[in-house]
């Protein structure tokens, strides 16, 4: 039941996947593209073969100075479609004896803060071997136009932004472009429209000159994009390639599973997990906030660690996120989309001005262009508002010529969203796009109370403190705040001593699924250790301490121990008192009975010294210890 293709090494969007020697000089090849010898060698170190397809169709035309309207699947290379003869056009520029001024000639316009930190990495990458000849500096981040003025005086010959940002910075003179600019790249350009920069682009047209070279890069070929072609466009070349908007079924296997109920998908989705039956990294989208939130909180019960990236983080934070997803600290991340990709009538009420959700970055967006590396399986827990917005999620996997694999949790309710999903993306086959996966819900049943215990645990409450919690430290982490703190250390105490939050309370048992659980022949994961608790030595445990292993699967029973009888059997009820009492271990005793918990199963134990019928030795008290390896039990003498 192992999603396929878990396991496999994964490149990332430009088409590298590690050090590989380069193939014969083809046709195909980048050395046939009349590339400056810099530019090759950084591509060689990137690993880069041989382009893509939307690289070996475009990256001639703009050598030869043409227009480009681009239309290519997310994951194919677009960036690098774009970065590299933007490179060459800017070296020859700074060869010719009669450039000697230094100036702003590119200008890269992206819909997100993210996507701009992506695309500056990618350009540095291109220019290792020439950084001393061009510049590049991102302006899109979310810090004061006063600290980003000095780099802007520096002249840097590429400036990659948002338009609201660059706009800002033309109508405060720290920025000209009329007489400089010579290439203009619009990045997935059907977001920038989506994301209300309409009026943005239309006023910085008027700060361009009348002549330069336009690339308009889009994974789709909307009304947006036509808008966008009539504005900053003169007689392009399209490149509208002959391929799917998602790959083949052999790279990107969909799946739907349909729930009955919305419990059904977090029950689904803690064994998919915890199970093992999804490997490697997985991207889980949510509709909300709240939702993103509540589905970490859930999966923290069982030791599941994930971190949330939505709007309401600063853009540092969202990046470093990324950045510590793609080196593999940890393997999922709870993404909420809620910005981009809405349906047309909810794009229409994001009008220039209007203001965005509280404590939410209006220029946040994950669901495109980002290029999580290593992505094995994309989860749609909540199904995507659009097929636009299905398609770049699905995009975050099955990158260049990689596997990967999309699941679609749906509910009946969501069913007739997921029917318009399928059949845009069917078009004229009649095949399934989203292939029902073959799951039995049954053999998962024993895991059920678990979920519905973790799912009681995360409240409202538990939700608000979490988000609260993440503010506190992003204060912390603020560099804004450094300084401000260093004159205020008391003000830093008092932040840093509140109470401390427990947004739900976790349960240790928790981490491990039972054998007798699971379904027949799974393998549970292994236990993971919880930061900061350690197991006594047994010289440190106080009284006469039997600590044991959780048994073997065997059928319920009494077990007779020298001073108790202990009742062994599943835990239909975590934390709740049973509905039924273990039978009586001879019939017409009387027990003096109680439960105690254990990682595995429930113990009801019953006092020696209601037990007349069965020889032990005088009187004791008793109780039973718990531990992170079983139950075990404590006996000392006296009353």
């Amino acid at each position: 039941m192992v999603l396929p293709h878990g396991e496999r090494r994964m490149r990332s969007e430009s088409g590298r996947a590690g050090p590989r020697r380069l193939e014969m000089a083809t046709e195909s090849s980048f050395a046939h593209m009349g590339l400056d010898g810099r530019l090759l060698q950084a591509i060689a170190e990137l690993g880069w073969a041989k382009p893509t397809l939307i690289q070996e169709k475009a990256i001639p035309l703009a050598l030869e100075g043409k227009d480009l309207l681009a239309r290519a699947r997310t994951g194919s290379g677009k960036t690098a479609a774009y970065a590299i003869p933007l490179i060459q056009h800017l070296l020859q520029v700074k060869m010719s004896p009669l450039v000697t001024e230094q100036a702003v000639r590119a200008l890269v316009l992206v819909p997100t803060k993210e996507l701009g930190q992506q695309v500056l990495q990618m350009i540095r990458q291109l220019m290792a071997y020439c950084s001393r000849d061009v510049r590049v500096a991102d302006i899109s981040g979310q810090v004061d136009m006063s600290a980003q003025r000095p780099i802007l005086m520096e002249k840097p010959d590429v400036v990659v932004g948002t338009p609201s940002r660059v706009l800002a910075h033309l109508q405060g003179h720290s920025l000209s472009l009329r007489h400089s600019l010579e290439v203009l790249v619009l990045d997935e350009a059907d977001l920038l429209f989506s994301f209300g920069f309409e009026e943005d682009l239309k006023n910085l047209l008027c700060h361009f000159p009348k002549i330069y070279q336009s690339f308009l890069m889009s994974a789709t070929f909307s009304e947006e994009v036509q808008a966008l072609k009539e504005l900053a466009l003169h007689n392009p070349v399209t490149l509208k390639l002959r391929e799917s908007q998602l790959p083949e079924a052999a790279q990107l296997c969909q799946y739907q599973i349909r729930c009955a109920t919305e419990e059904d998908k977090f029950l689904l989705l803690y064994a998919l997990l915890k199970l093992g039956l999804v490997r490697g990294k997985a991207i889980l989208f949510v509709s909300t906030v709240e939702r993103g939130y509540r589905l970490k909180l859930f999966l923290e019960q069982f030791s599941i660690p994930a971190c949330v990236l939505n709007a309401e983080l600063p853009v540092q934070s969202r990046c470093h996120i990324i950045s510590q997803f793609n080196r593999g600290f940890f393997d999922y991340i709870v993404a909420t989309d809620e910005q981009v990709l809405a349906e047309p009538a909810a794009r229409a009420k994001r009008k220039k001005g209007a203001k965005s959700e509280k404590g939410k970055d209006p220029e946040y967006g994950v669901a495109r262009g980002i290029d999580f590396q290593n992505v094995a399986t994309v989860i749609n827990f909540d199904p995507p508002a659009s097929v636009e917005s299905y398609i770049h999620r699905a995009g975050r996997t099955a990158r260049a010529d990689n596997p990967g694999t999309a699941l679609t949790f749906v509910t009946h309710p969501e069913c007739p969203l997921l029917a318009e999903i399928e059949e845009a993306l069917a078009g004229e086959s009649t095949e399934p796009v989203l292939r029902p996966y073959q799951f039995r819900m049954e053999e998962v049943e024993g895991l059920r109370y678990r979920c519905r215990d973790a799912m009681r645990s995360v409240t409202k409450q538990a939700i608000k403190e979490a988000r609260l919690r993440e503010i506190k430290e992003e204060l912390l982490n603020s560099e804004k705040l450094k300084t401000y703190f260093e004159d205020n250390p008391h003000d830093l105490r008092l932040l840093r001593h509140d109470r401390p939050l427990h947004p739900a309370i976790i349960k240790p048992h928790l981490r491990n699924v039972p054998e007798y659980l699971g379904p027949e022949g799974a393998q549970p994961s292994a236990e993971l250790p919880v930061h900061g608790e350690e197991t006594p030595a047994p010289s440190q445990q106080r009284g006469d301490i039997l600590n044991r292993g959780p048994p073997s699967v065997r059928a319920p029973g009494w077990i007779q121990n020298r001073q108790c009888l202990v009742w062994l059997g599943p835990m239909p009820l975590l934390g709740r008192e049973e509905t039924s009492a273990p039978p009586a271990p001879l019939p017409g005793s009387a027990l003096q009975t109680g439960i105690f918990w254990g990682t595995c199963g429930w113990a009801w134990a019953s006092s020696a010294a209601g037990i007349s019928h069965i020889p032990v030795p005088a009187p004791r008290s008793l109780s039973l210890a718990v531990g992170r390896g079983g139950w075990g039990r404590r006996v000392a003498d006296g009353s």
